[in-house]
């Protein structure tokens, strides 16, 4: 259920009314826009008397939410959120391209292309510590020492370290990572979601291999209903009966997520398709329907890389991809 007040309402009323709804057992999330507060009321709404809660002077309309997910949810926070990492701002407007290698490898590798993204106008760098891969016998990372690498990368260049995490217990080897990803195999590792969602680092969760627009929400609401609302979600591409491209690219579910939800949406061309030469045509076509940024792979070596070195772009090709995109931007906006 959701509460729409009306304008210029005063804070004690506003207070006074969150308290009486607090009092039956519910959960209040307010959002103050710049025209209006809703109080979005999460748990048993059948206590509560709609008759009585529409007959308030401070009340303007109350309308049921039958959506599962509840704090993810536009209805209940109408304006973009918009995610501050160090500066570099995502949603509500502001683009931002996250670019790195899939695998940390080394030193000069790590800080090499952090230098060259960031030349190219990369907003942070991404790179693979902890690397969750189909057969045990490939490259699974450099774990710890990998973290250490990027944060070399970070003091070097200045750049946002985004990074993946498979498991709880090693959030303490994540102190100097600013954004935690949660890769595609653990969107629905719930027992890790709920943990991301008492850290205070903004979380940038994968769609599922084979999830829907629905269960990516929910995962979501799991680490926001944990307390955590800083959520960056990410279109990767879902397994179709595509057989040329390691997934379909499913670029419809931007707008609509941005329908559905006020968290940011960006997309990662770079794992929707596999192949290197497919990355720049869609990751333009992600920024023409609207995505709020981009996460893609970039590598010194491709053809010598430990992991996905396919779908890498070279350096020189990502400046150039970085250009049309924000001409790309210049023309949709």
């Amino acid at each position: 259920m959701i509460v729409v007040l009306k304008p210029d309402v005063a804070a004690e009323k506003q207070e006074r009314l969150i308290d009486w709804l607090k009092s039956l057992s519910l959960n209040v999330h307010v959002s103050t826009g710049e025209y209006q507060t809703v109080l979005g009321l999460v748990g048993d709404t059948s206590a509560v008397d709609t008759a009585l809660l529409e007959s308030l002077e401070i009340v303007d309309t109350v309308k049921q939410v039958s959506d599962p997910f509840k704090r993810a949810n536009r209805k209940f926070h109408p304006e973009n959120t918009v995610i501050d990492v160090n500066g570099v701002k995502i949603g509500g407007g502001n683009f931002c391209m996250i670019a790195g290698p899939c695998s940390v490898e080394s030193e000069d590798q790590i800080i090499g292309i952090a230098k060259a993204v960031k030349a190219s106008g990369a907003g942070m760098l991404r790179g693979g510590a902890f690397k969750p891969r189909t057969s045990p016998y490939d490259f699974q990372g450099l774990k710890k020492e990998g973290l250490r690498l990027l944060s070399a990368a970070k003091q070097e260049t200045g750049l946002p370290i985004v990074t993946e995490i498979m498991n709880a217990a090693d959030l303490p080897l994540f102190d100097d990572v600013d954004v935690l990803q949660v890769g595609a195999r653990n969107t629905q590792n719930f027992d890790l979601l709920k943990e991301l969602g008492t850290v205070g680092k903004p979380i940038l969760l994968k769609r599922g291999i084979a999830g829907t627009l629905k269960e990516l929400l929910m995962s979501a609401e799991y680490i926001m209903a944990s307390g955590n609302e800083n959520v960056i979600l990410c279109e990767r591409g879902i397994r179709t009966y595509s057989d040329y491209l390691r997934n379909t690219l499913d670029l419809s579910a931007v707008p609509m997520l941005h329908e559905l939800t006020h968290l940011p949406v960006i997309v990662d061309p770079s794992h929707a398709t596999g192949i290197a030469r497919m990355v720049s045509p869609m990751a333009l076509a992600g920024t023409a329907c609207g995505a709020d940024g981009l996460i893609i792979e970039v590598h010194n070596d491709p053809e010598h890389a430990l992991c996905d070195g396919a779908q890498s772009l070279r350096p020189e090709d990502f400046d150039k991809l970085a250009s049309k995109v924000r001409a790309v931007r210049e023309a949709v906006i």
